[in-house]
């Protein structure tokens, strides 16, 4: 395999970034479509998150990381908000701001291709408070999609949970 110069590096950790984040809301979404309003504000117990607090909690995330930090929009993140243990908004409203607010930070990302491939080390700080402290635009990109996927995961082993049944994401298996 021949090496890549920078900007092609660069500018496929963006194309991958954008892709992945996006295969992510598909997946969500396939969950979202199979489950009521009741199930996804369902949590176990208070020691759990429903699945529209891990929307709530991804939407904030990805609002503070990429819109914030990359971006320079006002950092409005409640992070204590998407934990409510009872619901705060109707599912449609949660599930509009998730998804939009994922392209827009998808928009973001691939806004960064085409530039300075040194772009990429450029030291943020979307939050100041936390264990994080000034990471690389790279490095905020690769957690909050690495956060995302996470989630994702737990989205979906409770979606299968609930309607007790494969989801059948990605090729089918063979049974």
């Amino acid at each position: 395999m021949e090496n890549m110069p920078n900007n092609a590096v660069a500018e496929n950790f963006l194309a991958f970034a954008v892709k992945r984040l996006r295969l992510s809301v598909q997946d969500i979404d396939r969950c979202l479509d199979r489950l009521t309003p009741a199930q996804i504000w369902q949590r176990g117990g208070d020691y759990e998150n429903s699945i529209a607090n891990l929307l709530l909690h991804l939407e904030g995330n990805t609002r503070q990381w990429i819109l914030h930090g990359i971006d320079g929009q006002p950092d409005v993140r409640q992070r204590d908000d998407e934990f409510a243990l009872q619901p705060t908004a109707a599912v449609r409203e949660v599930r509009a701001r998730f998804s939009a607010t994922l392209e827009e930070a998808c928009t973001v990302i691939a806004a960064l291709s085409g530039g300075s491939p040194e772009r990429l080390l450029t030291v943020i700080d979307p939050q100041p408070n936390s264990m994080w402290r000034n990471p690389t635009i790279l490095e905020a990109i690769s957690l909050v999609a690495g956060h995302i996927q996470l989630h994702t995961g737990q989205i979906i082993l409770l979606t299968k949970q609930l309607v007790a049944d494969d989801l059948d994401l990605s090729m089918p298996r063979k049974r």
